[in-house]
C-alpha cells in the first residue's frame, strides 16, 4: 500500500513541469523593484537621461514579462 503511494506520488511529481524558472525570474524582478526604489530615493534626478529612462524601462518590462510568461508556462 505505502509502496503504491510512493510511486503515484513520484509520478504525479514528473509530470508537472518545474517552477523554477518563475522563482527566478519573479524574484529578479522583485530585487529589480527594489534596487530601483533604492537609487530612485537617494536621486531625484533618476534616471539621468531619456535614454536611461528608456533603458530602466526596458529592462522592468522584460522581467515582468518573462516571469509572467514562465508562470503561465509552469501553471
Amino acid at each position: 500500500m505505502l509502496g503504491t503511494l510512493v510511486t503515484f506520488a513520484a509520478e504525479a511529481v514528473e509530470d508537472e513541469p518545474s517552477k523554477v524558472p518563475f522563482y527566478i525570474l519573479g524574484s529578479a524582478a522583485a530585487v529589480w523593484a527594489i534596487v530601483l526604489f533604492a537609487v530612485g530615493m537617494r536621486s531625484p534626478a533618476f534616471p539621468g537621461s531619456p535614454a536611461a529612462q528608456r533603458g530602466v524601462i526596458a529592462v522592468s518590462a522584460l522581467l515582468v514579462l518573462g516571469a509572467m510568461a514562465s508562470a503561465v508556462l509552469t501553471a
